[in-house]
């Protein structure tokens, strides 16, 4: 029971993994280059990953009532969401074969999750370590 307390506080991140997994294994119109312009899907495909980085994030910090992290958790996020990114890619290449799998998507699934992790190591120094006078 307490496995399920602690989920709570990721429902926005299970909420979306949902999204995600609903999204990128979607049949999609068939299009040349791109749905809005060349490489969209690299673009979204960082943004989900980002807003998901983010999301588990808030979740931990609301679970733990501070900002503070320990670098094994960081790292434990990085592992979820690369294995959440491969799996994604996995299921393209050999589950939903109207889609196609690239590690060109996972790289970008990777930028996103970095460039959450590296906006929380930023903001958390930046405004939450400051002396005060």
């Amino acid at each position: 029971m307490n496995k399920l307390r602690v989920l709570r506080y990721q429902i926005w991140a299970i909420l979306w993994t949902i999204v995600i997994l609903v999204l990128c294994n979607m049949k999609m119109p068939a299009s040349n280059g791109g749905f809005f312009f060349e490489g969209f899907d690299k673009l979204v495909h960082l943004g989900f990953f980002f807003i998901l980085t983010i999301f588990l994030l808030y979740g931990k910090i609301n679970h733990q009532h501070n900002y503070s992290f320990r670098t094994l958790t960081i790292f434990k996020i990085i592992l979820v969401t690369a294995a959440l990114g491969a799996g994604i890619e996995l299921l393209q290449w050999k589950v939903f074969t109207y889609r196609s799998a690239e590690w060109w998507d996972f790289a970008c699934d990777m930028a996103g999750v970095f460039m959450g992790v590296f906006s929380y190591i930023l903001l958390h120094k930046s405004n939450y370590n400051e002396k005060t006078d």
